[in-house]
């Protein structure tokens, strides 16, 4: 039975109700049809709906037992009754009946409705991903243009550079496809592809080009014109994004640092009026904080403004410089190959030991081989060392103090490492626009970049100058000037700089006067460095108030385990009622709340630095030095000031 074919029926009874989603799967390039994705969405939809199903049979297994201990609270006030029929079976299994239909009815309902979503939502990313982008491919465009290479070379130069260009990339792709298999002409080619774009932004750019060249226009000054028009709305998007965002940090200290500081407060009282509040703690401190605090790290990820990041892939290619001569392959050379990989192994694991340090520096993840073991051990020796308690509270409070010290053993080294790589980073691209304003100035006055590289050797371009440096250095054993950079890129690997490369590298094969290009390049890198230092001047402030707003909430949970905790701990009980709202009073160890608060700022600690990196400098990564500064502080206070 082909269901694609019934499905195909079932659209074209109601085209016009699929046509927003057929151009959102195009804008998307999914690459499935419209009856594929459908068909797909509603199996999809049909396992959602059997497993809504099974949970609605056990939420109506529940209530059933509610209704036959009376424990429900549901009266028949309209005194419906059943047909006689229907009498003999159980009121509870209509209940479960139901609420199995329903459940499989809801879950069928809201994962199709949802997946019906995706295509419009992963378009709306690629949208803003192009826009993100589409000023640096301009760029580039421009650089090739002015080189004398014609449009179709110019998209399928940056087709094939998807690591650099990102989704621009990947649409420019469409234009080669249409060109190469389908017979279009690039007058065409563009034209189809601003109908299935789905940035705006680039619509307008690819309908104005077309303008340009049907009417015979310079298209050098038009790509010129539109790289400098990107770079002024890039400014006007930031402050978007920063209000925004803005929006998302008072969010997140309103719900999950105020709201659980509120509800933990109210937790511990009816805790200590003897309701079962314990329970209720504790799912604030292990899954409401936690879970609340995942979702808005998830948040502010999809709405961030972030470069994507870049990779250059090297291609091998086979030298056939002796053409005529016959190869011979010769057998029991594999074990010398082996030899030889093994080597590389060895000497890279070697350089890694011998300088450890630049290794860290390089990449801060290589510090979890050797804090993560260590922390292992730390822990295996503590528990083997420590004395035999009765009581489980009191070996809880005296083991999570050591995972904790633990922890702080992982994470110290690895934001102190990733902090000193981050600053060198920075520091660097602070300085690259006034490395291409002088590479500018000194091309226009009829120097080539090489000879431009062995000028700026001698000037002081702070960290850049050493990289400058080994720029000549690689020129001076025999490397061409593009090798000489590709591995300036690969020792700093940050998007700006790959991309700032990638521009340089191409201007310079198509053309030795690259003065202009130079200066695009340098105003580009200068206001991405601007923008940059406007975001982190906002957000200072709501990194400040994630800190203050943790000082407070340590500071109430401190005053209710070292002042209000123990006068009720040392209240006497016999004089009080056996029944009421007072007869709990004390039945719940103090030692329990005081474990609970004390893991409640623990966990706040964690993912409020996160999330103070994350809205500070975009990074989870740098958000580790935050969670380690707030993780001693709630050490430090719950074991030496409040103990």
């Amino acid at each position: 039975m082909n269901i694609n074919r019934y499905v195909r029926k079932w659209i074209k009874h109601d085209l016009l109700r699929y046509q927003s989603l057929h151009a959102d799967l195009v804008s998307a390039r999914a690459g499935v049809t419209l009856d594929q994705f459908l068909w797909r969405s509603l199996k999809i939809a049909l396992l959602s709906g059997i497993l809504f199903a099974i949970l609605g049979y056990f939420v109506g297994s529940f209530f059933s037992l509610q209704l036959e201990t009376g424990n429900t609270g549901i009266y028949n006030v309209f005194y419906l009754q059943l047909p006689d029929f229907l009498t003999n079976i159980p009121f509870g299994a209509y209940i479960q009946s139901l609420s199995v239909v329903i459940s499989f009815i809801f879950g069928t309902y809201i994962a199709y409705t949802l997946l019906l979503k995706l295509p419009h939502i992963e378009k709306k990313s690629r949208e803003v991903k192009i826009n993100l982008t589409l000023h640096n491919a301009v760029a580039y465009m421009y650089a090739m243009r002015r080189g004398g290479a014609q449009m179709m070379t110019i998209f399928r130069a940056i087709s094939e550079r998807s690591n650099i260009y990102g989704e621009v990339a990947l649409e420019f792709r469409q234009i080669v496809r249409d060109a190469d298999f389908f017979g279009y002409d690039v007058m065409t080619a563009i034209r189809h592809l601003s109908e299935t774009t789905p940035s705006e932004k680039m619509k307008d750019f690819l309908e104005d080009l077309l303008s340009v060249i049907e009417s015979g226009g310079n298209i050098s000054e038009f790509l010129a014109i539109r790289v400098r028009l990107y770079q002024e709305e890039a400014r006007f998007e930031q402050k978007q994004f920063l209000n925004l965002l803005s929006m998302v940090a008072e969010s997140y200290v309103t719900l999950f640092v105020a709201g659980p500081l509120f509800l933990i407060i109210i937790m511990v009282v009816m805790g200590m009026m003897g309701g079962p509040a314990v329970v209720q703690l504790s799912m604030i401190t292990y899954a409401i904080i936690p879970v609340g605090s995942a979702i808005f790290i998830l948040l502010i990820d999809l709405v961030s403004i972030k470069a994507e990041k870049t990779e250059r892939y090297v291609k091998s290619t086979v030298l056939n410089t002796y053409a005529d001569v016959k190869i011979v392959k010769k057998s029991g050379e594999d074990l010398l190959y082996g030899q030889l990989k093994k080597y590389d192994r060895v000497r890279t694991i070697l350089h890694h030991l011998k300088h450890p340090l630049e290794s860290f520096v390089s990449n801060a993840a290589y510090t979890l081989y050797v804090t993560v073991p260590l922390a292992i051990i730390y822990v295996v020796a503590m528990l083997m060392r420590l004395p035999y308690y009765a009581n489980i509270e009191t070996f809880i409070d005296v083991v999570d103090d050591h995972l904790i010290i633990a922890l702080l053993i992982i994470l110290i080294p690895y934001a102190v490492f990733y902090e000193i790589w981050a600053r060198k980073v920075l520091s660097i691209q602070a300085l690259v626009p006034d490395f291409l304003e002088r590479m500018a100035g000194i091309n226009q006055v009829g120097l080539t970049l090489v000879q431009a590289i062995a000028i700026m050797v001698n000037t002081n371009l702070g960290l850049l100058s050493y990289e400058i440096k080994r720029i000549k250095r690689d020129m001076d054993w025999g490397s061409n000037f593009t090798e000489a950079l590709m591995r300036f890129e690969e020792r700093i690997s940050t998007p700006a700089i790959s991309r700032t490369v990638t521009l340089i590298t191409k201007a310079s094969e198509m053309s030795g006067q690259i003065g202009e290009v130079l200066t695009i390049a340098a105003s580009d890198a200068k206001m991405s460095e601007t923008l940059k230092k406007e975001r982190l001047g906002e957000m200072f402030i709501y990194t400040a108030i994630v800190y203050l707003s943790f000082f407070v909430f340590i500071f109430v949970v401190g005053v209710l385990s070292a002042q209000f905790l123990p006068v009720l701990a040392h209240i006497g009980t016999s004089g009080l009622p056996t029944t009421g709202p007072l007869s709990g009073l004390g039945a719940i160890p103090i030692v329990t709340f005081n474990r609970l608060l004390y893991h409640a700022c623990l966990v706040q600690a964690i993912f409020s630095g996160l999330i103070a990196g994350q809205l500070g400098e975009s990074s989870l990564s740098a958000g580790v030095k935050h969670s380690c500064v707030l993780l001693l502080i709630a050490l430090v206070t719950f074991n030496f000031i409040i103990a």
